[in-house]
């Protein structure tokens, strides 16, 4: 397992399969990485995993999913578990993620992330979860904040807190999404600068960055849109807070060209250049 990973990704889609297998892959080759969704590759054969042993072959990979659940009163899916860890042993990512949230009830999955209320029931019920997956895998696993949109009354503590707590106690990492800091510090009234403040900077595997819908007085995290100015501040404040950390672009609608998210990857080098003090080349 090689977690010195560096650098600039991007979310693998369908729709640039083309261009990370062509002979010509000169836009490609300024991508340093592919963070795969896991869910889609944990098949049994057929073309997908066709595709992605052929891109593995020239572009370092991650996974990233969004069905393991971990926060949910149901039982850790021990089959999904077991395909997880022979997708991990196929493609030998640097690491491996999902999302600190549940995503359904009663065996049902409901495709979507639920946030977690902020308690210490919680995250007494989290930590041996997450060890249990980390000890399946054999490796720290990484979690995602999630964005959110309604509180629970029942909170005891921020969740900023929450986190650092749940990364000290279950000895996991963070995969932390700048794009979602921001829209729920906007539904929330929070200060994003003082979540960014509070978190570990050696428990920080990957930055997420993406775009969002604006409906004024709140923002919903869609990934269709590309990084607006205030996430780019934000990610800024990060690298200035937390240093260097591999960040990658999302987009999961209105998939633009590949040039169009290698342009954001551009970006992404200066704004992290800039925050760092560093030249960037004209």
């Amino acid at each position: 397992m090689n977690t010195a990973l560096h650098g600039f990704g991007l979310g693998l889609r369908t729709e640039h399969y083309r261009d990370f297998c062509s002979d010509d892959r000169a836009l490609a080759r300024r991508v340093d990485w592919l963070e795969v969704i896991s869910e889609n590759y944990m098949v049994p054969g057929g073309k997908p995993l066709h595709h992605l042993d052929r891109i593995r072959r020239d572009h370092p990979m991650v996974m990233h999913g969004v069905s393991m659940s971990i926060g949910s009163t149901d039982p850790l899916n021990a089959g999904y578990l077991r395909d997880l860890k022979a997708l991990a042993q196929r493609i030998e990512p640097a690491w491996i993620s999902d999302h600190l949230c549940w995503t359904g009830v009663d065996h049902h999955n409901l495709h979507d992330l639920m946030p977690m209320p902020y308690t210490e029931a919680a995250l007494c019920h989290l930590v041996p979860r997450v060890r249990q997956v980390q000890d399946l895998l054999g490796r720290r696993l990484v979690l995602e904040n999630v964005s959110s949109y309604v509180g629970f009354a029942a909170d005891e503590m921020s969740e900023w807190e929450f986190i650092g707590e749940l990364l000290q106690r279950a000895d996991c990492e963070l995969l932390l999404d700048v794009n979602n800091v921001h829209v729920s510090s906007v539904n929330h009234g929070f200060d994003a600068r003082r979540f960014i403040d509070a978190m570990p900077r050696e428990r920080v595997r990957q930055i997420h960055l993406a775009g969002h819908e604006d409906h004024g007085s709140y923002l919903i995290d869609t990934h269709d849109h590309p990084v607006c100015a205030a996430v780019w501040d934000l990610y800024g404040y990060t690298v200035q807070r937390l240093g260097r950390v591999p960040a990658m672009i999302e987009r999961d609608d209105h998939i633009p060209p590949l040039a169009e998210l290698v342009a954001e990857l551009d970006q992404a080098r200066a704004v992290e250049a800039v925050a760092l003090n560093e030249v960037v080349a004209a």
